[in-house]
């Protein structure tokens, strides 16, 4: 593989290098597309995949395998070329076959490079950062979920209520026939969690053990299943216990039943405690995202249209990686949404580039600061993640692209440099008859606050990936990615034009659910 030439196109961030593939490296792609190709092809007087490569050249033509043996050979050369030149590659390369012979082959690549920017201003930006002020009600709502997980079920001799448990049999009838899904034996239903259609539960308000009713009910329009959305039905329900909550007693004993607290004053300082530092935590992500748009506003380029296809390339295939966790085939969800992938991509368009220009931003100072991020470094942060995990270092660091975190780090440095030389406007929150009203106030009003460094550390935790990209905490985009594989060439002379087909998704089909005589 040799560069013959570099012709550099700064206002649309583009290199395109002019590359010459050998005799020698082009006959041993040729060898490797003839193994790969001998099984399928069929010559009169050899057995299947027996032919040798010059009958089969002699018979189909002496460029027969040229197309192959480029796709064999371009992407590894493109890449090599890509890095002797230092060239930080964004995009996959557009690839032109300039010249083709059995004597090798010369080909073109327009590399998309990742624009490098200058940051008018980055420190001493201005933004509001919120002091959350913890209530005693804050701290009330907060000890209300340990009181409801101590809550005990007892059963009453008496009528349901409305926030009762009731543990009922019961049969549905539409047109006085049973239906699938519609019967059960000892259910138990919390009256008022609206678990069942809606006129069931408030029917079963008033109801005493052993009390049998009908009751009758209509399903909702847009029910699941379509012999009984909305249609009228009955069901024969028969109560064998009420049952009422018991909330425990709010007292030291109870603080020491549900925490490490001896009194339950301590356990409420606790509380407020850990409060304050999820609302500062929040506070400080809302700051810093503040300023990441104040940087972002500098970034005043034309983004390379490349680079803008490959970071929605991105955002669409991790759409769909979740939607496949759930069961669902990006196929599927688009008809089911009566959306095209091309309005998906649209619609993504915007968030792309706000991501990009996040990650120059970063990248801008991340130089300005000179931030260097060392093995040791990322070492130490896999040593802390496999720690909050309870994992083994060799299981969180398996897979684990060290260079990419190296970025994401370095990115997180550099937004924590920014917060901390940044000029925050105090304010502080406080509730009024549910009405939040903020009011500016001094750093002399504030007693202490959660260093950004900290923040930073907890933002800067590792996680394990296979591939070089990584969501950053703080510009919600990939992180520095793999150098992108070239695009099948377009040859002028011999070499076939067209892009491979992408895979198909996988569709896992849910089993039809059973029409259920709940919601």
């Amino acid at each position: 593989m040799n560069v013959k030439s570099i012709v550099e196109n700064k206002e649309k961030y583009e290199v395109e290098l002019t590359i010459e593939v050998g005799q020698e490296e082009f006959e041993a792609g040729l060898d490797k597309a003839y193994r790969k190709s001998r099984g399928s092809i069929s010559v009169p007087g050899f057995r299947k995949g027996k032919a040798p490569r010059k009958v089969i050249e002699g018979m189909y033509g002496a460029g027969v395998f040229y197309e192959d043996a480029i796709e064999e050979i371009y992407p590894q050369a493109c890449l090599d070329a890509i890095l002797e030149k230092g060239l930080d590659s964004v995009a996959p390369p557009q690839v032109e076959i300039l010249e083709l012979g059995k004597e090798g082959f010369t080909f073109k690549a327009v590399v998309t490079v990742r624009p490098v920017i200058t940051l008018k201003q980055y420190k001493g930006l201005e933004a509001d950062k919120v002091l959350p002020t913890v209530t005693d009600a804050a701290v009330e709502n907060e000890l209300k979920q340990y009181v409801e997980r101590a809550t005990q079920l007892e059963p009453v001799d008496r009528a349901a209520e409305m926030g009762d448990s009731v543990v009922i049999d019961y049969q549905g009838l539409k047109d006085g026939v049973a239906f699938d899904g519609g019967t059960a034996q000892g259910y138990e239903l919390a009256l008022g969690s609206h678990t069942f259609i809606p006129g069931f539960e408030e029917q079963v308000v008033g109801m005493k053990a052993g009390e049998e009713k009908t009751i009758d009910v209509t399903f909702p329009e847009e029910y699941h299943a379509e012999d009984l959305a909305g249609k009228p039905v009955q069901f024969k329900v028969k109560c064998n216990e009420v049952k009422e909550k018991k909330a425990p007693v709010i007292d030291d004993e109870f603080a020491k039943d549900v925490s490490e607290f001896d009194t339950l004053a301590e356990f409420k300082e606790d509380l407020k405690q850990k409060i304050v530092e999820r609302n500062m935590a929040q506070s400080e992500a809302k700051f810093r995202q503040a300023l990441l748009g104040q940087l972002c506003e500098q970034v005043d380029i034309e983004l390379p249209e490349a680079m803008v296809n490959t970071q929605i390339d991105r955002l669409v295939d991790n759409y769909a990686s979740r939607l496949e966790q759930q069961g669902i085939s990006m196929e599927t969800y688009m008809q089911y949404m009566q959306m095209s992938v091309d309005k998906l991509r649209e619609d993504l368009k915007e968030p792309a580039m706000t991501q990009i220009k996040q990650q120059l931003a970063l990248d801008a100072v991340v130089a300005a600061e000179e931030i260097v991020v060392t093995d040791e470094d990322v070492d130490e942060e896999v040593k802390k993640a496999a720690a909050n995990l309870n994992v083994p270092y060799e299981r969180v660091v398996e897979g684990l692209d060290k260079e990419a975190l190296k970025v994401d780090l370095a990115r997180d440095r550099a937004m924590a440099a920014v917060a901390a030389a940044a000029k925050p406007h105090l304010v502080a929150a406080d509730v009024d008859n549910g009405e939040i009203k903020v009011t500016e106030v001094t750093k002399d009003d504030v007693k202490e606050e959660a260093p950004a460094e900290e923040t930073a550390e907890e933002e800067a935790k590792p996680k394990k990936r296979t591939t070089r990209a990584k969501k950053s905490e703080e510009t919600g985009e990939e992180g520095e990615e793999k150098k992108p594989a070239a695009k099948k060439p377009r040859a002028k002379k011999a070499a076939a034009e067209g892009e491979e087909a992408p895979k198909k998704t996988t569709t896992r089909k849910k089993k039809a659910e059973e029409p259920k005589g709940e919601e």
